[in-house]
C-alpha cells in the first residue's frame, strides 16, 4: 500500500521561530496560572497548613 502524501509544508525558520516563542509564552502563563492557584490555597487556608503534622 502507497504512502499518503503529506499535506504538510515544512516550516521556514521564520515560523519555528514564533512557534517556540508561542509555546514558550503558553509555558509561562500556565506555569504563573499554576502558581496562583497554588498562592491563592494557601491564602485561603492559612499558612498553618504548611506545618501542619504528616
Amino acid at each position: 500500500m502507497p504512502e499518503p502524501e503529506s499535506q504538510y509544508r515544512p516550516l521556514t525558520p521564520e515560523e519555528e521561530a514564533r512557534r517556540r516563542k508561542r509555546s514558550v509564552a503558553i509555558a509561562l502563563a500556565l506555569g504563573a496560572w499554576v502558581l496562583l492557584f497554588f498562592v491563592l490555597t494557601i491564602v485561603k487556608l492559612g499558612p498553618q497548613i504548611l506545618s501542619r503534622p504528616l
